[in-house]
């Protein structure tokens, strides 16, 4: 073997070592470029998945209000409900401001064919009351060719039925409770067991009857009948109210404004209502719209935390006083 051949052969090897260390090198590359890649595609898959399960998300919580739009684009329209349910309050979710803003905003909009006063409620306070009859008798005059029906479910009663008296007709289930045209004012006495536990009442006031009805103190005969005047001239708006609103399909007998209750059966005898149905009926039958749209507004939850929170003071206090109620 020549001289020339020993020399190449530390080459050869040290040229075989450069190249086996590049491709090593070649190869680590590409499969790190390879695996950047395949990481940067399941990325792009991962996000479009997700984007594509936002989209259909959206979709689904936007659907009513396209199928809406749509139908009423197509002339169907709608009926608007707003509930009425529970004690009628200020301080309550059924309240004249709430109520009234739900009236307004359905009647603002123009798709609204007509508009059901889902009613469910023993009664509460006539003021309250008294502005929702009052706002309700506006809109039917400005909007005559408006209707709007009260549909009674368990209950509806006094001050209930007293903002129901100002719709066109009342609709209840032939079990449904409904009237109690009346005033009550309820409260405590505590002034014998204040004796038992040897408890002296203090009290100091400037005006004679500033102290009207304290139930720490006895009872006097003459703020009773003062008390008494007030209810009666209460009950005369009540009823007032009901007659404006019911007209001559009212049978007016010894009982219709007593205070007692009636069936939604014996009150279409008594027309104190017009006939029997529901939501879906009224809606889709008497003002031909069946798609509802509910137009209650609801309180925001911080806002009722806090009006809460702010009477409940008052509210402890005046507990053991006497209300007047439409109940």
């Amino acid at each position: 073997m020549s001289e020339n051949q020993w020399d190449e052969s530390p080459n050869q090897k040290k040229d075989m070592n450069a190249g086996w260390e590049r491709e090593v090198i070649e190869k680590l590359a590409f499969a790190a470029v390879t695996e950047q890649r395949r990481t940067r595609r399941w990325g792009i898959f991962f996000k479009s998945l997700m984007f594509v399960y936002l989209a259909a998300l959206l979709g689904i919580g936007m659907y009513p209000s396209l199928k809406q739009s749509m139908d009423d684009a197509e002339g169907k329209g709608h009926t608007a409900v707003i509930n009425i349910t529970g004690v009628i309050a200020e301080d309550q979710e059924a309240n004249a401001d709430a109520i009234i803003q739900s009236l307004r905003n359905a009647v603002k909009d123009e798709n609204t064919k007509g508009i059901i006063l889902h009613v469910n409620s023993p009664g509460g306070s006539p003021v309250q009351s008294s502005y929702v009859f009052n706002e309700i008798r506006k809109i039917k005059s400005e909007n005559p060719e408006l209707p709007i029906f009260a549909v009674a479910s368990d209950i509806c009663a006094s001050g209930c039925y007293f903002i129901a008296a100002a719709a066109d007709k009342i609709y209840v289930n032939p079990s449904s409770l409904v009237g109690s045209i009346g005033v009550i004012m309820d409260g405590f006495g505590f002034v014998d067991t204040m004796k038992k536990l040897g408890v002296e009442r203090r009290l100091v006031t400037a005006g004679e009857h500033k102290a009207l009805m304290d139930p720490f103190s006895p009872e006097k005969e003459s703020e009773k009948q003062y008390m008494q005047a007030v209810l009666e001239q209460v009950h005369q708006q009540f009823i007032t109210a009901v007659k404006e609103g019911r007209g001559d399909r009212l049978k007016i007998n010894d009982d219709v404004f007593s205070g007692l209750v009636w069936t939604g059966e014996q009150g279409k005898e008594l027309g104190l209502v017009d006939g029997f149905g529901n939501d879906d009926s009224v809606a889709t039958d008497i003002i031909g719209a069946k798609k509802r749209v509910d137009f209650t507004v609801q309180e925001r939850l911080i806002d009722r935390l806090a009006g809460k929170m702010g009477a409940s003071f008052a509210q402890s206090i005046s507990s053991i006083g006497q209300h007047i109620m439409l109940q």
